[in-house]
């Protein structure tokens, strides 16, 4: 199978390029503008099978050349901008990426492509009025431009289906981290910081509630709706249903990593920073037929991995002294 993943160069597009490539029959193109995303991120054992393309795919002419060029039979939609304060620094950018959905979509129309897998957010929930979150009872009610824009995305990708018959799967990520996770991001940000002995900070009171899913389960999930026909033209949380607050997640990381650092707060950021997150995850887990990695086991993950090593063996030595 030839196989399209735009934004493959980021924390999840990098995991699932590598999980799709260790089947030799497929051939994966990726295509990323390295604004957030790392070339080095991408796995470097599959010369022949792997291709790295620069690509802004909100530029038509970019992305184009490459899909009228390949004929994919599917293709992964992860570009987009990322993260709360960088989205909310950067409303016009966010905006910029509604021009993505409708060049890839055209294109996958155009060229043959039998289905396209959307990444969404669970940010297209806003405030819950319902928790868990259900795909298909919780309104949509977000306000914040990121918000909007995934959920302007999952209605074109629901249109081209009703249009013109073009498949889709659209996944609604919740907090997934991992080792190729920026560290701006809340899981890796409290972990260098707790390695390196440094203030935690929160906003808030950090009594905020999240779920996080480490990057295994996730990708486990797409990779299993691309081989076996999981939510086919449908809507899928993924995500972990275990609820932790921003405190108790310095909490737990400081004691993981033994660290000395103290949980300072911030003052709460204006919008964005919604108050409760928790997917009801029943698909995912039906899907996978086992019990997701916990987020103490998760972390401990995310410690072995080279990033953060060098700092471990600084902390330990720091707690020995």
């Amino acid at each position: 199978m030839r196989i399209f993943v735009t934004g493959g160069a980021g924390n999840i597009g990098s995991a699932l390029v590598d999980k799709l490539l260790l089947d030799v029959n497929n051939h994966v193109v990726v295509a990323d503008n390295l604004s957030t995303g790392s070339i080095n991120k991408l796995p470097g054992r599959y010369n022949g099978s792997m291709t790295f393309i620069s690509c802004d795919v909100n530029n038509y002419q970019s992305v184009s050349e490459i899909m009228l060029s390949q004929k994919f039979d599917y293709v992964f939609h992860f570009a987009a901008l990322v993260g709360v304060q960088r989205t909310q620094d950067n409303p016009l950018k966010v905006l910029d990426d509604i021009n993505g959905f409708k060049n890839i979509l055209e294109l996958s129309k155009n060229t043959g492509v039998k289905r396209v897998f959307f990444s969404s957010s669970s940010e297209v929930y806003g405030e819950p009025v319902e928790l868990p979150q259900n795909e298909h009872t919780t309104p949509l009610n977000s306000r914040v431009p990121y918000a909007v824009v995934k959920n302007v995305g999952e209605c074109f990708f629901k249109s081209y289906y009703k249009e013109y018959g073009l498949n889709y799967t659209i996944f609604r990520f919740f907090n997934t981290y991992g080792p190729n996770q920026s560290t701006d991001f809340v899981v890796a940000k409290f972990l260098k910081a707790a390695l390196k002995n440094d203030a935690i900070t929160i906003y808030g009171d950090g009594s905020q509630t999240r779920t996080f899913c480490y990057v295994t389960d996730t990708i486990d999930t797409c990779v299993a709706a691309l081989y076996e026909g999981h939510a086919l033209n449908d809507v899928i949380n993924v995500g972990s249903n275990m609820l932790i607050s921003i405190r108790q997640l310095a909490e737990t990381i400081i004691k993981l990593t033994g660290s000395k650092s103290n949980i300072i707060s911030l003052p709460p950021l204006n919008d964005g920073d919604m108050t409760r997150r928790q997917p009801n995850n029943d698909q995912m887990l039906k899907i996978l037929s086992r019990e997701l990695i916990s987020i103490e086991e998760g972390i401990l993950n995310l410690m072995q991995n080279e990033q953060f090593l060098k700092l471990n063996e600084i902390t330990n030595l720091n707690v020995r002294n």
